[in-house]
This record gives C-alpha cells, structure tokens and sequence, in this order.
C-alpha cells in the first residue's frame, strides 16, 4: 500500500472507532479509541479460526506501518506543540523547579530503580537477561507520555496547579527520557566508547541544543505573528515552524521533542499572544491545533491497538508484563519523593499529590515505539510485550481511576 492509503485506512478507521466512542461508550477519546481497536483487533483474531482474510490483511497493514519512525519522527513534533500551546505558561512559570526535578532526577531515578528490579524479577521468572538490557527498558518505560496525560488531564477536572505539574513533567520529560534511552542504546550495543565527557556532551547537544532552538524558533515565529494581521497565513506560520523546526533538530542531531515543547510554550505564552495576535488570529490558531491534536491523538491510540498483532505473545511475557507494573508504580513514587519534600510548603502542593502523580503517570505510544527501536539481542520481543501490557494498563485502568482519585482527595480537602 502506498502512503495516502495507509493514511486513508488509518483516518476511517479512527473517524468510525471515534465516532463509536462518542456515541455509545463515552469514554475519554484515548482510552475509548484504544479499548475499541483492541476489541476490534480481537474479534479478527477470535474470526480467524473460521476465515483468516480479514486477520492476514490486518497484519499485512500494520507490518508496513514504522510505528517508530511515525510517532517519534513526524506525530510527536506536532502533539508536543499543541499540548505546549495550551499550557498554562504562569502556572507552569510558577511550578518549574519541582517540574525540572521531576522530568530530570526522578527520570534518572525511576530508570535505575525500573531496572534494577526488573533485573532480579526476569532471574526468578527464568529470564537470563544482561543487567544493562533492563536498565535500557527502564529509560524506555520511566518517562510519562505527555501524549496520553493531556487527553486524559482535560476529562479529569483536576485543580490547575496539579494539573500544571503533572502535564509540565510529561512534556519535558520525554525527551530527557529519549535521550537516557539513546545513551544507554549506545552502550548496550558498545558501539561507541562510553564516559562522563561523552555522555555529558549528548545531554547538552540534545537537551540545551533542542531548548535553544526551540527557544529560536518560538522568538522568530513571535516576531513574524506579530509583523501581520492575517490569520490564515499566521497559522501556516505556526504550521511551518513545527515541521521547519522538527527537520532542523534531526538534522543537527536536537532533541526535537524539547524544541517542540519550548516553542510551544513561548508562542502560547499569554503575554506573547496579546502582542502578536488580533483575537480573531488566536481563535484560529487556537482551534486549528486542537483539530491536529484530536485528529493525530486518534490515529495514534488506534494504532496501538492494532500492534498488538505484531507482538510475540507467549504467557510468560505477559507475566512478567504484569508483575512489573507495580514495579514501575513503586519506582515512581519513590523518584517523585524528593522534589515533593522540597517544595511542598513553598508552593502548596494539592494532598497527596505524590500518589497523584505517580497514578497519573500514564504511559503511551512512546514507550511502545522506542520498544520497537530494540534489537533482537536486547530482549525486543519480551520487552515489547511487558511495555504493550504496561502501556494498555496504564491507559485503560489508570486512565479510568485517576479522575476518581483526583475528586476524591480535592473533595475531602473543600470539607
């Protein structure tokens, strides 16, 4: 199949799963979309037994889809800019410190302890798997996807300044967990040599190159929204300067994911936006990404669901798949300890917001695509099927609780 069908396919199937969700099911658009497809990817499975048409067409179809390179490479460059677009910047002005410890430190800390105990765990399921593979699925399932949290942060109706802390550590802590991920890649397949200098000059071209051009880029579109009055060429702007900005990060080699983020941030920028635009630009602009944020956050979660057909499934992956969880529960709730104790008087922090965050903490299509980056020698096949487990997991149960939990604490504290 050439792109557009793969597209068309992708769309219609997303427009009718979407339009199933909002008709009969109701559930928040990731979960819904996700839940459907697996159904739906189910019942071809359970059909096969009489006709395989439909499954062997399926397989076909998603074997010529690079979840990898679509999500980290085209989807996730405008995802992280819509999202960034309608953060609240003085909020998230107000919160930065915890929110760089978080995405940094708790990062580091949930990969190492991840990985750790993952290590011991395969040992007494009978895995022999090298320590430095686990650490790798730690740095791949550590971070939060910013994609799912924000879905699922705009149905829960949780308080501003938690919903801010939440949201501003999974945009940013993405991409320090891309470029964890690559640094231990690097020493896994030893390709290169390994040491403090070397691992500290990728941290500063990928993480400080990828927010100084963001930074850059956020400056020049500001200037050149502000230079016309024109909303139809003021979003193609915003349009250029996503897909301008992704091609000059994977050129030299930036975080993409930060540079996203960081011009997303400065152009959604409340005081940037009465300076630049007229209100009938921002109401444009304002409503031309939430389109591509539903629009790609569909086809994204659709197709999660139906790469559950690619995977290897034997029932001590899937065992292993849920013993982790708690895992990486834990792990979490540790890593967030230290910047909650530090900062919780200063800035007020909602009760219980390390449990929050830690049940918050969903993980999505990133996890699932870096996965797919592994090699057969690191374990691919069973740390994809323990990352699917944890992902659909985390979308599906947490995704549909967290709501829950967030009133009922913020409740208890309005009494």
């Amino acid at each position: 199949m050439d792109y557009f069908s793969i597209a068309t396919v992708l769309i219609v199937l997303s427009a009718f799963f979407g339009y199933l969700n909002i008709k009969f099911i109701k559930l928040p658009d990731a979960i819904g979309l996700m839940l459907i497809t697996i159904l739906f990817t189910l019942a071809i499975l359970g059909l096969s037994f009489f006709d395989d048409t439909l499954l062997l067409k399926e397989k076909e179809f998603i074997s010529q889809i690079n979840f990898e390179t679509v999500l980290l490479d085209i989807m996730l460059s405008f995802l992280l800019f819509a999202g960034a677009l309608h953060t609240n910047f003085q909020q998230l002005k107000v919160q930065r410190k915890p929110i760089l410890i978080f995405a940094t430190l708790g990062t580091f800390i949930s990969t190492f302890l991840t990985g750790i105990i993952v290590y011991y765990l395969l040992k007494v399921l009978s895995f022999n798997v090298d320590f430095i593979y686990c650490l790798l699925f730690g740095s791949l399932i550590s971070p939060t996807d910013p994609i799912a949290v924000l879905g699922i942060m705009k149905k829960v109706g949780a308080p501003k300044q938690l919903e801010t802390k939440i949201v501003g550590e999974s945009l940013f802590n993405d991409g320090v967990g891309v470029v964890i991920f690559l640094t231990i890649y690097q020493i896994a397949k030893g390709g290169q040599e390994i040491s403090i200098i070397n691992v500290s000059k990728l941290f500063l071209v990928e993480v400080g190159g990828g927010i100084g051009l963001g930074l850059a880029i956020g400056w020049l579109t500001y200037r050149l929204l502000k230079s016309i009055d024109d909303y139809a060429i003021e979003v193609i702007l915003t349009l250029a300067a996503v897909m301008g900005g992704t091609l000059i990060a994977q050129h030299f080699h930036l975080s993409a994911p930060l540079a996203m983020v960081t011009a997303g941030l400065l152009v959604g920028n409340d005081t940037i936006r009465q300076s630049s635009m007229s209100e009938l630009t921002e109401q444009y602009v304002d409503k031309f990404w939430e389109l591509i944020d539903i629009l790609l956050n569909t086809i994204l979660f659709v197709m999660i669901g139906m790469e559950m057909l690619v995977l290897t499934f034997k029932v001590e992956y899937v065992l292993a798949g849920f013993l982790t969880i708690p895992i990486l529960l834990l792990a979490r709730y540790i890593s967030l300890l230290l910047p909650i104790k530090i900062y919780a008087k200063k800035l007020n922090f909602v009760r219980k917001t390390n449990l929050i965050m830690t049940w918050g903490g969903l993980r999505g299509g990133i996890s699932i695509a870096l996965a797919l980056s592994l090699t057969q020698t690191m374990e691919r096949d069973l740390f994809l099927v323990i990352t699917y487990v944890i992902v659909v997991f985390s979308i599906i149960v947490q995704g549909l609780t967290v709501g829950p939990l967030i009133k009922k604490i913020t409740d208890k504290d309005e009494i």
